[in-house]
C-alpha cells in the first residue's frame, strides 16, 4: 500500500494562484456585459482545467452546488492528476457574479486547499456570521451578543467610542433589524451589495479598508472560503448555520453535521493548514480588477499561506493570443 503523500503547501501555493487567475482572466472577458451565468460559466470552465492539471488527489467539498445541480465543480468532485496529495478544495469560481455582470467593485475569484478532512462540508444554507480583524483578545465579541453588545465591547477592546466602530453588512432586507441597531449604537456600516468574502476579509486589513467588523448572514459555503483566508491573515470568525426548513437541515445531516446549533469558531470551519488565493475581476479594495493593456491582461492575486501566514500580492502580465 503507498504511504499517502505529504500535503506540500508551499510547493502547491503558486499552483493554486494559477487556478484563481485562470478562472480571472476568463469571466474577464464578460464584465459589464449583463451576463451573470456565462461570466460564472467562463470561470467555472477555466478553473476546472486549471485544478485538473495540478498533481493532487482533490476532492470539491465547496464548490458549485450539489451533483444534481451542477455540471462540474459539484461538492463531491475529484480534480487534480491523481497523483499528489489528498486534499479538500473549497471555491467560488466567481464570487460577486452581479459585480461582474453590472462592472460593480469587489468581483473576485477565490480558491483555498487544506489536507483531506480539514475544511468543514458546510451545505447550502445560509450561516450567521461575525467576524474581526488580529490583535484582539480571544471571543472579545461572539455570536451570543446583540449587535450593540458586539460594538461596544470591540470599542473598549481598541480603546475607542463606539462611533469609531465601522462595521460591514451586507445589504439585504433581512439586516433591516441589524442595520438599524449597529447605528443605534452611532457605529458606522459599510453597506455592501454582494461579496461577503471580501466582506469578511476587509476585517483582517483595518489600516487599509476601514472596516473593523463584519455581521450578517449568508452563504454558509463563502463562511468556509472567509475563515480559510482570516486563518492566514489572522483574525477571528464565528459561524452558525441557519436553516429555513427540513430540506436545509437534511443537507446538513448528508454533510455529516450532526448538532445543528453549534456554532463554529474560524479554527472549527478550517481545522488544518490551509492555502488561499484570490485574484481580482473587478476593481476593489482588496486586489485590483483584471486591467486589459495593449497585447497583455493584467490581473492581481493575494496569495496566503496559513502555516507561515504570509501574504503575497502578485501581479500577472500575459500576453493576449
Amino acid at each position: 500500500m503507498t504511504a499517502p503523500k505529504d500535503f506540500n503547501d508551499r510547493m502547491l501555493s503558486l499552483g493554486l494562484a494559477r487556478v484563481s487567475e485562470a478562472a480571472a482572466h476568463a469571466s474577464a472577458r464578460l464584465i459589464g456585459r449583463g451576463d451573470e451565468k456565462a461570466a460564472d460559466q467562463a470561470a467555472v470552465n477555466a478553473m476546472r482545467d486549471q485544478l485538473n492539471m495540478l498533481d493532487i488527489k482533490g476532492v470539491v467539498v465547496i464548490g458549485e452546488g450539489e451533483r444534481d445541480e451542477a455540471p462540474m465543480l459539484y461538492i463531491g468532485e475529484e480534480v487534480g492528476t491523481g497523483e499528489g496529495p489528498e486534499v479538500d478544495i473549497a471555491l467560488d469560481p466567481l464570487e460577486g457574479t452581479t459585480l461582474t455582470a453590472k462592472d460593480m467593485p469587489n468581483a473576485l475569484t477565490v480558491i483555498a486547499m487544506a489536507q483531506r478532512g480539514t475544511l468543514l462540508h458546510a451545505p447550502d444554507v445560509y450561516m450567521e456570521k461575525l467576524a474581526i480583524g488580529p490583535g484582539y483578545p480571544t471571543d472579545v465579541v461572539s455570536l451570543d451578543m446583540s449587535p450593540s453588545e458586539r460594538v461596544r465591547a470591540l470599542a473598549r477592546a481598541r480603546g475607542v467610542e463606539d462611533s469609531d466602530i465601522t462595521v460591514c453588512i451586507l445589504e439585504r432586507p433581512r439586516h433591516e433589524d441589524l442595520v438599524a441597531e449597529v447605528r443605534s449604537t452611532g457605529a458606522a456600516i459599510r453597506l455592501i451589495t454582494d461579496g461577503d468574502v471580501a466582506g469578511v476579509i476587509h476585517c483582517a486589513e483595518a489600516e487599509l479598508t476601514g472596516i473593523d467588523m463584519y455581521m450578517g448572514s449568508g452563504g454558509a459555503p463563502e463562511g468556509v472560503l472567509a475563515a480559510s483566508a482570516l486563518k492566514c491573515m489572522g483574525g477571528q470568525m464565528w459561524g452558525k448555520l441557519l436553516f429555513r426548513n427540513d430540506d436545509e437541515k437534511g443537507r446538513a445531516r448528508k454533510a455529516g453535521i450532526t448538532d445543528l446549533d453549534r456554532i463554529y469558531s474560524r479554527d472549527e470551519l478550517v481545522t488544518g493548514d490551509v492555502i488561499f488565493a484570490a485574484t481580482g475581476v473587478t476593481n476593489g479594495s482588496i486586489v485590483a480588477g483584471v486591467k486589459r493593456e495593449p497585447n497583455y491582461l493584467q490581473t492581481e492575486t493575494i496569495l496566503m499561506r496559513s502555516k507561515t501566514g504570509s501574504v503575497r500580492r502578485m501581479i500577472y502580465r500575459n500576453p493576449i493570443r
